[in-house]
């Protein structure tokens, strides 16, 4: 065993310190130092929280205070040291802080690192919440771009990976931005999940010392719309909870997801059986054998990085699902999991961005493909249900068109009207006019529909929550 050393905090019931091994296997610092600006600001208002109900002075905690800025300062220029035999980002902070000030001997007096930690994790949540929502209004007004750029390009829609009908480019990339619209959502019930301040829960069951609690919270802006603190309403659920951990991760496994829907589309737009579009080189490579390759590697890693934040969520779940209340030390891998969901997150959206933004349509591709008369077939089954004819009729005739066309090895617009009308009495020679593109999306008026007026209305309101959203 080590020789127990002044830095272990909880040493005293103890008559040797832990084995370099055991130091080596607990310590968390090598990740949870990023957490340093979290814990400086939770720091300094518990100091001002116990300098206001008398438990310091004030120059007690002008000093903590000054230690602690002068700390942060280290911290973010890099000349920090952190030592691992410390354990975490905690204890660096404090061993450091009571070397300089005498008085930081009293800064964790009702305080647990329970709720210490707890308070970092909540504070970073919000940042972090606020940073990924950031990047995903990057990445949507990379596609609005996109979309305005290509806004007369029709090309064919798709169900089963089969040609269903037609739509504007423009409306399959708002597919998109309402998938990264709920993600951004989705961050913002999280940050409000994370708006409750645990600092006085302490280890358990909070203190016997005359603390204000209520204090703290508007010091660290815990808050609601009103101003009015939000403090955690149970000490032992607060430094058990880990459910803001599993919601963080989880909207980041699906932002993950959406990312990789899309970047399934883009692959397959960029194959040479589709050639939709072109994906900028700086996020595409080659084949170290075969020269003429062009590979969507930003795509691809963008499916493989849903999985592995899809993963980040699954060991969170599996972490806390059978633990006792309140603490236990298996928590402490709680961090490396959002850490890096956090990490690959913002990524993956700086990546999506650049892709789309650098991303060239091919327009006569995209032509070529939605001039298929096949895309219009539903369209003869409404010509047919607005001359009286069942849906389910009119599906049944057109279906027999279909075959027909099949049989004579023609495209549907180019059968024989007098063959065609054979079919159904409802038929009569202006069938064909169905075929016409111009028609066919004109035609789509209703909300939320490919037509040309509910396009304009859609970039209208597109552009407007963008821009309230930045500003």
């Amino acid at each position: 065993m080590a020789k127990q050393g002044k830095q272990v905090t909880w040493g005293g019931r103890f008559s040797a310190g832990p084995a370099e091994l055991m130091l080596k296997f607990s310590e968390s610092v090598s990740f949870d130092h990023r957490l340093a600006p979290f814990d400086i600001a939770g720091s300094k208002a518990h100091s001002a929280m116990l300098a206001k109900v008398g438990l310091i002075t004030a120059k007690e905690r002008d000093a903590i205070h000054a230690g602690l800025d002068a700390i942060l300062k280290e911290v973010e220029t890099g000349k920090f040291t952190w030592n691992t035999q410390l354990e975490d980002v905690h204890m660096n902070i404090e061993q450091a802080l009571t070397k300089r000030v005498p008085a930081a001997a009293k800064l964790h007096t009702a305080r647990s690192r329970n709720d210490q930690v707890a308070t970092d994790m909540r504070l970073w949540f919000k940042h972090a919440c606020a940073e990924l929502s950031a990047k995903l209004r990057g990445a949507q007004q990379a596609l609005l771009a996109t979309a305005e750029a290509n806004a007369d390009v029709l090309i064919p829609g798709y169900t089963h990976l089969q040609r269903a009908q037609p739509v504007y480019l423009a409306h399959h990339l708002f597919a998109w931005l309402e998938m990264l619209e709920r993600d951004v959502q989705r961050f913002a019930h999280v940050a409000s999940q994370a708006n409750w301040c645990p600092l006085g829960s302490g280890a358990i069951a909070g203190t016997t010392l005359p603390i204000d609690r209520e204090f703290t919270a508007k010091q660290l802006g815990f808050v609601d719309a009103k101003g009015r603190p939000q403090v955690t309403q149970n000490s032992m659920d607060t430094v058990a909870d880990r459910d803001l951990f599993v919601e963080f991760a989880s909207a980041c496994a699906l932002v993950g997801v959406h990312f990789s829907r899309m970047a399934e589309d883009l692959i397959l737009w960029m194959s040479a059986e589709f050639k939709f579009v072109d994906l900028p080189d700086a996020f595409c490579t080659g084949s170290s054998l075969m020269p003429q390759k062009k590979n969507p590697d930003s795509c691809e890693l963008l499916r493989g990085k849903s999985a592995r934040l899809q993963g980040n969520l699954h060991t969170l779940l599996t972490l806390a699902k059978g633990l006792p209340l309140t603490y236990n030390r298996d928590l402490q891998e709680d961090k490396p999991p959002v850490f890096d969901s956090f990490d690959q997150t913002a990524l993956c959206a700086d990546v999506f961005a650049g892709t789309i933004g650098g991303m060239k349509v091919n327009r006569a591709a995209c032509a070529a493909a939605v001039s298929d008369p096949a895309l219009l077939a539903t369209d003869l089954a409404d010509y047919l249900v607005e001359r009286g004819v069942p849906f389910r009729e009119a599906h049944h005739v057109v279906g027999a068109v279909v075959q027909l066309a099949e049989k004579k090895s023609l495209p549907l617009n180019q059968l024989p009207t007098d063959e065609v009308l054979k079919l159904h009495p409802a038929f009569a020679a202006d069938w064909v006019e169905v075929f016409d593109l111009k028609r066919a999306l004109q035609k789509r008026r209703g909300t939320g529909m490919p037509g040309p007026t509910q396009i304009r209305r859609q970039f209208a309101r597109w552009k407007k929550r963008l821009a309230s959203a930045k500003a």
